[in-house]
C-alpha cells in the first residue's frame, strides 16, 4: 500500500470528517458542540435577516392558509347532504335510485364503473305504493306528486296532494280539507295578504289559469323551510301531473316505537329490484334520517360532485401554486446568503453544521408560518363556504373541520420548509473549504443547472402537450383543464428563469437605457448581472397573469362563441316566457293562433347522459339539451342542417346530432345513438339530422314529446314566435299585444320581449355556484399570487441593501436610485406580463379553436384589471422596501 503523502495525510480525523461531513463517527461531546454551534449560527442568523424571513413568513403562511381553506371547503362539500324540509313528517322517504352507471373496460386492465347523478327525477311505478302499504312498521304511506304552480300575482308556489301535507307536518290553520278539483288548500306564506277560507284565487298549474275556492289555510309547524305549497285533492294534482301510472315518491310515516332502521328493512323487504316504470331500469332506494333530503331536491348531489370535481382540479392548482411560492420564496431568501454560507464554509463550518443551522432556522419560520396561515385558514375556508352553500345544499362545519383544515394547512408547510431550504443550500454545503473562499465572492451564475434545464423542458413539452386535454372539456371544466396546463408551463417558466430572463433582457436592455438614461444603464446592467434573480421576481407574475387569464378567459371564450351561434339560428323576433313555472304546451298552441302570428316553437330544455370512453376510461357525461317542435321551426330557428332533414324530427324516436358530437361518435342520418334521458330512461334514437350550430343549440335536439314525460316539470321555459313584422311583411297591427291577449288566459307572470340569442343559448345563465367558483379561482388565489409577488419582490428587494449602499456610495443621486427601481420594477411587471399572456395562450387557444372555432376572448377591462393589479403589486414590493432597505445610504443626504 502506498504511503499517503502531503495534507491529505496529515489530516486528523475531525479535520476530515468536517471536510467530508461526516459524523458518524465523531465522538459524543464532538456531536454536541456541532449542534451547539449549529443552534448559536441559526439564532443569529435568524436575528440579522429578520426582515428576509418576515417576507418568507408572510408568503409561507399565506400558502398555509389557502391550502387549509381549500381542505375546509372540500371537506365541508363532503359531508354536506340536502336539507329536509318537504319530508320533515315522514320517517322514511322511498324513491327511484337518481344514480346511472356505466361500466367499461380501458385498455390493458380491469372493468371499471363510473357513476353520475340524473338531473331530471326518475318516478316509481304507483304498484310500488301497495308494496310499501302492507310492510311491517308501516302506519301510513302517501303517494307524494309535485307540480309547479304559478299565483295570479306570478309568484312561484308548488303544487300537492292533500294527503301529503302529513309529510312536511302541515295542519289545518282555517276551513277544511278541499273535496273536489275546483278546491285548495293555501300554504299560510300565500294567504299573507288576508285570504280566507271561501274566497277565491287565480292559479296556473297546467293549460290556462282557472279560478279556484280557498277552502282552508294550512301551516307547518317544523320551521317553516318548505316551499310555498297549494294543495289540491289528489285526483286533481295526479291530472296537474301529467304522468299517469307514475308517482315522484312515496312518503311513510312509521307506528309508535318502530325505529328508522327497522322501518327501511322492513320496506326493504317488500319492495320489488326495480321502479316498475317502462324503459327504466331503476332502482328503488329507501331513505331516512338525513338522506331524505335527496328525494326533495334531486340533482343537489350532482352539484356537489360537479363543484368536488371543480374545486378538486382547481386544489390541485393551488397546491401547486403553494409549493411554488415555498419553494421560490425559501430558495430566494437561501441564495441571497450564499456569501455568508460560503465564507461559513471556508473559515471551517462543517457541511452537517449549516444544513442543521439551516433547517433549524427554516424549521423555526415554517413554524410562525404554520401557526399564522393554520389561524387564517378557517375565516377563508368560512367565506369561501359562504359562497357556495345554496338552499339545496348548504354546507356544514363539523366540529372537527376547522381544526383538520388549520392542521392540513400548516403541517404541509411545516413539512416541506426545512427540506426545501436544505435543498437550495446544498450546492454551497457541498463545497471544500478552498472551493467555497472562492465562491464566497463569485458572480452569480449565468443559468440554470442541467437537472433544472431538462426538467424545464419535460414540463414545458408537457404543458404545451396537455393542453389538447382542454379541448376535451367543457365550460368551467374545460378552465379547470386548462388552468392545468397553464401551471406546467408556469413550472417551465420558474425552471428555465434564468435563460428566459437573458432572452427577455435582450429584447427590452437597450430600450431601458435610451429611455432611463443613467438608471436605464444601472437597472439594465443590474439584471444583466443577476438573471436569476430576474427570474425569480417575474415567475410569481407570470403566474398570476397566466392563471388569472385563463379563468377569466375560458368561461366567455365559450359564452360569447355559443351567444354568436345561437343568434345565428334565431329567426324568431319575440318570446314569451311563464316565469318560474314555466309554459304549458298549450301556450305555443294559443300565440300560433294570434294575428300577425307566422311560427311559434316551445322550447323544453332537458339533460341526457351520454357513456362513452376517453382514453379507455369509462365515463358518463351529462349534456343540456333542447326540445322542440317541429312545427313552424324553420321559421323560429334555423340549426344550419348539413345531412337529413329536420322536418323528421317528430315521434320519440327522432334526435338531431351536433356535427361535432356526430363525428366523434361515427353517426350520421339512419344510424342510431344510444342515450340516457335525464330521468335515466334508455333510449337509442333514430338520426334524422346533423346540423352545425350545437354550441349555440345544444349537441342533441329532440322532439318536444319525447322529452316531456322524462323531466321532472314539462313545461317551456320559453316561446319562440315570428311574426309577419318579423317577415318584413308587417301588417299594421301590434304582434306583441296579439301574443299579449293569447297568453292572457295563462295567468300572471307570462311576459313577451324582443327575442335574443340568449332565449334559446343552451349554456345557461351562470349559476350561483359557478360564480363561487369563479371568484374562489379568481379571487382567492389571485389574490394569494399577487401577495406572492409583494413579498418575493419584497424579499428580493431587501436582499439588495449592500447593494444600494454601494452606488450610494460611489456617487449615485437618490432619484437616479428611485428611478432605477422604478425601470426595474416597470422591466419586471411587463416581462411578467407578456409571459404570463403567452403561457395563457397556449392552453386557451387549444381549447378555443377546437371548441369554440374562435380566438381566445378576454375582456379588455379584464386583462386591465389583471394588468393594473400586478403593476401595484410590483411596486409595492419593490419600491416601499426599497426607499428603506438602504436607510440613510437611499434616502439620506449623505453617501456614506
Amino acid at each position: 500500500m502506498k504511503r499517503r503523502t502531503g495534507t491529505a495525510a496529515q489530516e486528523s480525523p475531525e479535520t476530515r470528517n468536517r471536510r467530508t461531513g461526516t459524523a458518524a463517527r465523531e465522538p459524543l461531546g464532538v456531536r454536541q458542540g456541532s449542534r451547539r454551534a449549529s443552534a448559536f449560527l441559526a439564532r443569529r442568523s435568524l436575528a440579522t435577516h429578520r426582515r428576509a424571513w418576515a417576507a418568507v413568513i408572510v408568503a409561507t403562511g399565506a400558502a398555509a392558509a389557502l391550502i387549509g381553506a381549500f381542505a375546509f371547503v372540500i371537506g365541508s362539500l363532503l359531508v354536506a347532504v340536502p336539507p329536509v324540509q318537504r319530508y320533515a313528517g315522514a320517517d322514511a322517504v322511498v324513491a327511484a335510485d337518481q344514480k346511472v352507471s356505466y361500466t367499461a373496460k380501458p385498455w390493458g386492465s380491469e372493468p371499471r364503473t363510473t357513476t353520475a347523478y340524473l338531473p331530471e327525477r326518475a318516478r316509481l311505478d304507483r304498484s310500488v305504493l301497495a308494496a310499501v302499504v302492507g310492510a311491517d312498521g308501516v302506519a301510513k304511506a302517501v303517494a307524494d306528486d309535485s307540480v309547479p304552480v304559478s299565483m295570479g300575482d306570478g309568484r312561484a308556489a308548488v303544487g300537492r296532494s292533500w294527503p301529503s301535507a302529513v309529510l312536511t307536518r302541515y295542519e289545518l290553520a282555517e276551513g277544511r280539507a278541499p273535496r273536489d278539483a275546483t278546491e285548495v288548500v293555501l300554504d299560510g306564506s300565500l294567504a299573507a295578504g288576508g285570504t280566507a277560507p271561501g274566497e277565491r284565487v287565480v292559479l296556473r298549474a297546467d293549460g290556462t289559469a282557472r279560478t279556484y275556492t280557498v277552502s282552508g289555510i294550512a301551516r307547518t309547524g317544523h320551521g317553516g323551510d318548505a316551499p310555498p305549497t297549494v294543495f289540491f285533492t289528489e285526483p286533481r294534482l295526479a291530472a296537474l301531473a301529467g304522468h299517469p301510472g307514475r308517482i315522484d315518491a312515496i312518503g311513510v310515516v312509521a307506528e309508535p316505537g318502530v325505529s328508522p332502521n327497522a322501518l327501511r328493512d322492513a320496506i326493504g323487504a317488500v319492495l320489488p329490484e326495480r321502479s316498475g316504470v317502462p324503459g327504466s331500469d331503476r332502482g328503488v332506494r329507501v331513505l331516512t334520517g338525513a338522506e331524505r333530503g335527496e328525494a326533495e331536491h334531486v340533482d343537489a348531489l350532482g352539484g356537489r360532485g360537479d363543484q368536488l370535481a371543480l374545486l378538486g382540479s382547481i386544489g390541485g392548482t393551488v397546491l401547486m401554486v403553494a409549493l411554488l411560492v415555498i419553494a421560490s420564496t425559501l430558495s430566494q431568501a437561501i441564495h441571497q446568503r450564499a456569501g455568508e454560507l460560503a465564507l461559513l464554509r471556508a473559515v471551517g463550518a462543517s457541511p452537517r453544521q449549516l444544513r442543521s443551522a439551516i433547517g433549524r432556522e427554516a424549521g423555526r419560520v415554517s413554524a410562525a408560518a404554520a401557526l399564522l396561515g393554520g389561524i387564517g385558514a378557517v375565516p377563508l375556508g368560512l367565506a369561501m363556504r359562504s359562497l357556495l352553500t345554496t338552499e339545496t345544499l348548504p354546507l356544514p362545519v363539523p366540529w372537527w373541520l376547522p381544526p383538520a383544515a388549520a392542521l392540513t394547512g400548516g403541517l404541509l408547510v411545516a413539512l416541506l420548509a426545512r427540506p426545501v431550504a436544505m435543498l437550495a443550500a446544498r450546492s454551497i454545503t457541498r463545497l471544500r473549504p478552498a472551493a467555497a473562499l472562492g465562491a464566497a465572492t463569485a458572480d452569480e451564475p449565468s443559468g440554470p443547472g442541467r437537472f433544472r434545464t431538462v426538467a424545464g423542458v419535460v414540463l414545458a413539452f408537457a404543458g404545451i402537450s396537455s393542453a389538447g386535454v382542454a379541448t376535451t372539456q367543457s365550460g368551467q371544466a374545460a378552465g379547470a383543464a386548462a388552468s392545468g396546463a397553464a401551471m406546467s408551463l408556469v413550472i417551465a417558466v420558474a425552471l428555465l428563469g434564468p435563460r428566459v430572463s437573458r432572452i427577455a433582457l435582450g429584447v427590452l436592455g437597450r430600450p431601458l437605457r435610451r429611455v432611463g438614461g443613467v438608471s436605464g444603464f444601472l437597472a439594465e446592467r443590474a439584471a444583466s448581472a443577476h438573471t436569476r434573480r430576474l427570474a425569480t421576481a417575474f415567475t410569481p407574475i407570470v403566474l398570476v397573469v397566466a392563471f388569472v387569464c385563463v379563468q377569466l378567459a375560458s368561461g366567455p371564450t365559450m359564452e360569447r362563441a355559443s351567444g354568436h351561434q345561437a343568434s345565428a339560428a334565431l329567426r324568431a323576433d319575440l318570446v314569451a316566457t311563464g316565469g318560474g313555472a314555466g309554459l304549458p304546451a298549450g301556450a305555443a298552441r294559443a300565440v300560433r293562433e294570434a294575428p300577425g302570428v307566422t311560427a311559434a316553437t316551445g322550447v323544453l330544455r332537458s339533460t341526457v347522459v351520454l357513456a362513452d370512453r376517453q382514453a379507455g376510461e369509462p365515463v358518463l357525461t351529462r349534456l343540456p339539451v333542447l326540445g322542440v317542435e317541429v312545427r313552424g321551426l324553420s321559421g323560429t330557428l334555423d340549426p344550419r342542417v348539413t345531412a337529413g332533414d329536420l322536418d323528421r324530427l317528430t315521434g320519440r324516436d327522432a334526435v338531431a346530432v351536433g356535427a361535432d358530437r356526430a363525428k366523434s361518435l361515427d353517426v350520421g342520418p339512419g344510424d342510431r345513438v344510444a342515450l340516457r334521458l335525464g330521468d335515466g330512461t334508455r333510449v337509442k334514437p333514430r338520426v334524422v339530422a346533423v346540423f352545425e350550430h350545437e354550441l349555440g343549440l345544444g349537441e342533441f335536439l329532440f322532439p318536444r314529446e319525447a322529452l316531456a314525460g322524462h323531466v321532472s316539470a314539462a313545461r317551456d321555459q320559453v316561446v319562440l314566435i315570428r311574426t309577419e313584422a318579423g317577415t318584413g311583411a308587417g301588417s299594421g297591427a301590434d304582434p306583441a299585444a296579439a301574443v299579449r291577449q293569447a297568453l292572457a288566459p295563462y295567468g300572471g307572470g307570462v311576459t313577451v320581449r324582443a327575442a335574443t340569442g340568449d332565449d334559446v343559448a343552451i349554456a345557461p345563465p351562470v349559476s350561483d355556484g359557478d360564480n363561487a367558483v369563479i371568484v374562489i379561482g379568481v379571487g382567492v388565489i389571485g389574490g394569494f399570487a399577487l401577495l406572492a409577488v409583494v413579498s418575493t419582490l419584497a424579499l428580493i428587494t431587501i436582499g439588495r441593501r449592500g447593494e444600494f449602499r454601494l452606488l450610494r456610495m460611489v456617487g449615485t443621486g437618490r432619484r437616479q436610485l428611485r428611478r432605477m427601481l422604478v425601470l426595474e420594477t416597470g422591466l419586471v411587471t411587463f416581462a411578467g406580463l407578456v409571459i404570463g399572456t403567452a403561457v395563457a395562450a397556449v392552453p386557451l387557444t387549444a381549447f378555443a379553436v377546437s371548441l369554440a372555432g374562435t380566438a381566445p376572448y378576454l375582456p379588455p377591462a379584464h386583462y386591465g384589471v389583471i394588468a393594473g393589479a400586478v403593476a401595484l403589486a410590483a411596486a409595492a414590493g419593490t419600491l416601499i422596501p426599497g426607499a428603506a432597505a438602504g436607510g440613510r445610504f437611499v434616502l439620506g443626504r449623505r453617501a456614506g
